[in-house]
């Protein structure tokens, strides 16, 4: 698999790919998110690319205190080969190069798939409770 950051040609790909494994949510706009993203550390979204197909993708991003990880997908047909582990090591290696001393993440509770992955990459649970606030309606 090549990874390389995100290229506009993408865009298609990657959403329809977020769609596939289960990660869009009607309050977010994918493509919006593609944009923000775009605007802030753009190099942190990386794109695995086999047989010139869109498989995988990972947002990472680092405020200056923690790195965050956002829309890690692999398609179906690839998980559990390795593409997810390696992602998320490119992704790991980019922040480690800007410093970042911890990577936070966001799984929801019943992706019990997802959790068990990252764990097994070690990863473990803080004791924090996640909350969040829109400030910008997608809708």
């Amino acid at each position: 698999m090549l990874v390389r950051p995100f290229q506009a040609n993408d865009a298609v790909a990657v959403v329809t790919l977020w769609e596939r494994v289960g990660l869009l949510r009607s309050w977010n706009n994918p493509y919006r998110d593609i944009q923000r993203k775009l605007a802030i550390q753009p190099e942190g979204f990386l794109i695995g690319v086999l047989d010139g197909q869109v498989v995988a993708t990972v947002m990472a991003g680092y405020d200056g205190h923690r790195g965050w990880i956002n829309y890690l997908a692999i398609a179906p047909e690839y998980q559990r080969a390795g593409y997810g582990r390696e992602m998320m090591h490119q992704a790991e290696e980019w922040l480690l190069k800007l410093g970042c001393p911890k990577i936070n993440l966001q799984i929801r509770r019943d992706n019990l798939d997802a959790i068990a992955f990252y764990e097994a990459i070690g990863f473990t649970e803080d004791a924090v409770v996640s909350v969040g606030k829109r400030l910008i309606s997608d809708r």
